[in-house]
């Protein structure tokens, strides 16, 4: 699927601020994903400049909200940009500045549809563990760079990031809370709904 003006305009702010968005594939996919649960509700950690984002709200119901957490406000100023040129109504995006392991805990229990993670790798662990509190039953969490730069298949590469990455994917398969899938798009989309 090809991208338009707004995803490409987002693309370039990335490189300005020194931010990877999701692959066009991994993008398509998420919006592929809250289209098919109807999402209308769903939680972001890793703004970036709004590319995930607006995939997301692409394919979420009509009336569905997206709250997104960033450490960095000047990325969400251009994430809000991004959106506003979109055509995105203000009421459809909350963006949240600060660390998502302090915004997390203050969302409400089981209360959303998609949960997408692109955050700090070496937090992925306390990420899941916050989203399996906020995710309903039937919801969809999916992690990206789940095969990090081909590092996790590797046993040699034990840096924290890959070692976190790989330990999450570990929890995920064995979690009989979830029925996960990796998909191979991008640098790999981990993908779990919950079904307990």
């Amino acid at each position: 699927m090809a991208e338009d003006e707004h995803l490409a305009a987002a693309r370039s702010r990335a490189e300005e601020v020194g931010v990877v968005g999701i692959g066009t594939g991994g993008g398509a996919a998420l919006r592929f994903l809250a289209s098919l649960i109807q999402a209308s509700s769903v939680v972001e950690i890793g703004t970036g400049t709004g590319v995930s984002g607006l995939w997301m709200l692409r394919g979420m119901a009509s009336g569905g909200v997206l709250t997104s957490v960033d450490l960095e406000a000047e990325h969400q100023r251009f994430a809000r940009q991004t959106f506003t040129e979109a055509g995105i109504a203000s009421q459809r995006f909350r963006l949240i500045s600060g660390s998502a392991l302090e915004v997390l805990p203050r969302l409400t229990d089981a209360h959303y549809d998609l949960i997408f993670v692109d955050g700090d790798k070496r937090e992925y662990a306390d990420y899941y563990s916050e989203a399996m509190r906020l995710l309903r039953p039937g919801g969809l969490i999916a992690f990206d760079n789940a095969l990090w730069h081909n590092r996790v298949a590797d046993p040699a590469q034990r840096d924290r990031e890959t070692v976190a990455v790989r330990e999450l994917g570990k929890a995920v398969r064995d979690d009989e809370r979830l029925m996960s899938l990796l998909l191979p798009v991008g640098d790999g989309l981990l993908v779990a709904q919950r079904v307990a």
